[in-house]
């Protein structure tokens, strides 16, 4: 699919889901469009899996659902930052929370190098995000009373796990399946998870982070 190709696909899209006859500003489209594929080319160019990748090209696909979410939330981020159009950005929030299932706010601060795994009832709130940050389905960052969490690099969360509030959590950090870190620091290369059988959450060091799996490139 051509660049063209693909604006006239997210304006179908975007024109099926809310009819208000308002259209869409083509320059500022295009324009924003191009920039959301470079942001998009360079955190795949470092992601391991083959999906994003092709005859050792960095490739992206408008099917694969986990790609889609992060160039549509990309996209809503760049024409925000660009022109501070709250309409179309919100747009293109809720298509894609309507589509992936992936609330994250235009506004927000996410990373340059993320990615989404299966991404159906994610929510990312305005925390302090670092690089190569993992997201599973399910999984929450989110505030306290107005305080969000600050995550380093490399922070991976499980299937339904949750970071809220208060908390700094280092480096290269696992948060497992249905952990919930709530107003809690979390030191650096440490396993954070949920006892299966007594509920008890517990942290422990590891020397083989989660989420350098997932990269192709060193996080640290």
């Amino acid at each position: 699919m051509s660049k063209y190709e693909l604006q006239k696909y997210v304006q179908h899209q975007l024109n099926n889901f809310y009819p208000d006859n308002r259209f869409l500003n083509e320059d500022k489209f295009k324009n924003s469009i191009d920039e959301a594929l470079e942001r998009a080319q360079y955190c795949f160019q470092h992601i391991s899996l083959s999906a994003y990748h092709r005859d050792g090209t960095t490739y992206f696909n408008h099917l694969h659902a986990d790609q889609y979410t992060i160039f549509l939330w990309f996209l809503s981020n760049s024409i925000w930052n660009k022109f501070e159009d709250s309409e179309l950005s919100a747009k293109l929030f809720n298509l894609n929370k309507t589509l992936n299932g992936f609330l994250c706010m235009y506004d927000a601060k996410l990373p340059d190098i993320f990615l989404v795994v299966h991404g159906n009832g994610i929510v990312l709130g305005k925390a302090t995000y670092s690089d190569f940050l993992v997201c599973y389905q399910g999984s929450t960052v989110g505030a306290i009373d107005g305080k969000y969490p600050k995550l380093g690099k490399g922070v991976a969360l499980a299937p339904d796990s949750s970071i809220i509030g208060n908390c700094s959590v280092g480096n290269l950090v696992t948060i497992g399946n249905q952990s919930l870190l709530r107003n809690t620091s979390i030191d650096d290369r440490s396993l954070y998870y949920r006892h299966t059988k007594t509920g008890e959450h517990i942290v422990q060091p590891t020397e083989t982070p989660w989420a350098q799996t997932f990269f192709n490139v060193p996080i640290l």
